[in-house]
């Protein structure tokens, strides 16, 4: 169920958040290095009228006693990336639940949260606010010789 966007005041400025990490979507070749990095995509929201950037919340799953590490990894999602709810709101953009339970064909995921965009327009972010994401990132489940950058 598609929730509307909204700023969840249950996630505290330092609860963090976690965002796989595909690399067949999320790593790019940097040209200045010659190195994989992250790229923009990574910190971009899907594109339906009400998507979001899909990320897990640390918290809850930590609350059932699961290993978030092994959770949020999985064959597609190798890696991921952590930063804290202050981020994205200090980004100027909104946090909150959106729980993945009896969708077909996808996997329950009740720690499933979203980050939106502004009022106008909850799935877009700018490329300042992509940035600061970025910026604000750290490796939960690190990829060797990737730099987190956009």
């Amino acid at each position: 169920m598609e929730v509307d966007p909204y700023d969840e005041p249950d996630l505290d400025g330092e609860d963090v958040v976690i965002r796989r990490v595909n690399p067949d979507q999320h790593l790019v070749k940097d040209e200045s290095t010659g190195k994989l990095r992250t790229s923009s995509k990574l910190f971009t929201p899907s594109s339906g009228p009400k998507g979001g950037m899909s990320v897990d919340v640390l918290k809850l799953i930590e609350s059932d006693g699961l290993d978030p590490r092994e959770f949020v990894t999985t064959p597609v999602f190798i890696g991921s990336v952590a930063f804290k709810a202050r981020a994205a709101r200090d980004a100027g953009l909104r946090i909150g639940y959106e729980p993945i339970v009896d969708v077909p064909g996808v996997d329950d995921n009740p720690y499933h949260g979203e980050v939106w965009g502004g009022q106008e327009k909850p799935n877009r972010f700018s490329r300042g606010q992509k940035r600061e994401l970025a910026a604000a990132s750290t490796w939960f489940v690190a990829l060797p010789d990737v730099e987190i950058k956009i």
